[in-house]
């Protein structure tokens, strides 16, 4: 049994009536005739009770027909599904980030606006630090993240940077300096900093720790936090400072002061990792997003709340 043959008796049961379902169907009516009577044999039943008044519909007939027609219809949704799938409209995208950046509006707007385009593609959220998500790309166990540099260099990712943020002091809001619009970090200097750990997030730690450097200090680091988020609890319980990126502003607002600072250069960058030389269409389609709106200027997403997978 071919799917023509469906058709063939679909369309003579919807118009019960031979010669004009030859004509839907585009053939002669002979080799209609021929191939319903096969599927007959096939099948063993009669589908059709045959008379001077024409056709109509057995009980076997009509029990068939209502299979063919489901058939039928799965067949085309199956085609449908198939070119949804192969421009990316169907599928499953798995995205991973690092806490700092979900707090970052580019990452979320990228997710509303991917959503809002694709609403069929299942959106996989994943949050690790930067090391563990390049390690997850390279075993492809993610299609892509967002990740703060430097990481490990890995032969199968590639990335580029999306963005790049000042860094702000985080104070205690109750703290002697926290009615500064600005401050030196030297202001900062006898001041107990809480930072990430270095072998989780190299490049912020150490460029924070070379900035005082430079300023004429060495940082007296009191406390390491796994999460950037416990950075900020950690300075809201008035455990200490800390330096921060500019998009972290948001967190514990009433219980922690930020201030910018002058003479800091340092900035965190934000950027995609993902497999070098991608070809799915969903990641293609979710890379185009992603780069729209890292060359748009960012509108003011302060009260908005970061991602969480």
């Amino acid at each position: 049994m071919e799917l023509r043959h469906l058709r063939y008796f679909v369309a003579v049961a919807e118009e019960l009536h031979v010669t004009r379902a030859a004509a839907k169907l585009g053939i002669a009516q002979p080799p209609l005739t021929q191939q319903i009577k096969a599927l007959e044999q096939e099948l063993g039943v009669s589908l059709f009770d045959r008379s001077r008044r024409g056709v109509s519909l057995t009980s076997a007939g009509h029990s068939f027909l209502a299979d063919a027609r489901r058939i039928l219809s799965q067949v085309t949704q199956a085609g449908v599904r198939a070119r949804d799938a192969a421009v990316g409209r169907l599928g499953r995208l798995r995205v991973g980030f690092t806490e700092s950046a979900s707090f970052h509006p580019l990452v979320t707007r990228a997710f509303r606006a991917f959503q809002a385009d694709y609403p069929e593609v299942e959106l996989s959220l994943i949050e690790q630090p930067s090391t563990e998500l390049i390690a997850a790309l390279a075993a492809e166990s993610l299609d892509c993240a967002f990740v703060r540099p430097p990481y490990p260099s890995k032969r199968q990712v590639a990335f580029e940077t999306l963005a790049d943020e000042p860094m702000v002091a985080a104070l205690p809001a109750d703290h002697p300096l926290a009615d500064r619009k600005a401050l030196h970090l030297a202001d900062l200097r006898e001041e107990h900093f809480i930072l990430y750990p270095r072998r989780v997030r190299p490049g912020l730690a150490d460029a924070v720790i070379e900035a005082c450097r430079r300023s004429g200090f060495e940082p007296n680091i009191g406390q390491e936090a796994p999460q950037l988020s416990s950075t900020i609890n950690l300075v809201a319980a008035g455990m200490g400072v800390s330096i921060v990126p500019e998009s972290m502003s948001q967190a514990r607002a009433q219980a922690v002061r930020y201030l910018s600072v002058s003479d800091l250069e340092v900035k965190a960058s934000l950027g995609l990792a993902c497999r070098a030389m991608p070809e799915e269409a969903i990641l293609l389609n979710f890379l185009a997003i992603v780069r729209s709106l890292g060359d748009r200027p960012a509108p003011d997403e302060k009260a908005s709340s970061p991602v969480r997978p």
